[in-house]
């Protein structure tokens, strides 16, 4: 019997029960599957960060989006293939990306910045009041 390894449909998937929407989403594959390479850290229950290697790439030519419960990161190569040196190895890559990740309900992007060659994206979940659990006192009779 063969097993599957799911371990890596859980990388792009933040904050909340991630197998059923990557399974949902793992016919989405781009062209750049392992570019840039990233990180996703988890500071607490509610608290993220995704970490981009983006070297090589200015402020302007990168693009953060966040809509409904997609996060898109676009790096726009001003000069893509466009260079006129001769190279005789080239391991550094010059071409766009694009990366988007599934983001769980009231997953939302805090903060981004750029800083020797790595974007950091900070993200947090802030569940409102009215959709947390709460406590039910058993006896006691609660107005509507």
């Amino acid at each position: 019997m063969r097993t599957i390894d799911l371990s890596p449909l859980y990388r792009s998937a933040i904050g909340f029960d991630r197998l059923a929407n990557m399974i949902e989403s793992a016919g989405n594959k781009g062209n750049n599957q392992g570019y840039p390479p990233y990180n996703i850290e988890q500071f607490s229950e509610d608290e993220y960060r995704i970490t981009l290697a983006v070297a090589g790439f200015a402020e302007s030519e990168l693009e953060i989006t966040s809509h409904q419960n997609t996060l898109l990161v676009k790096g726009i190569k001003e000069n893509d293939g466009q260079s006129s040196s001769k190279y005789l190895y080239q391991g550094i890559a010059e071409r766009g990306f694009e990366r988007k990740y599934q983001l769980a309900d009231y997953v939302t992007v805090q903060a981004a910045d750029l800083n020797n060659g790595l974007l950091h994206i900070d993200l947090k979940r802030e569940v409102p009041e009215a959709m947390k659990p709460r406590s039910i006192t058993i006896g006691k009779t609660f107005a509507n």
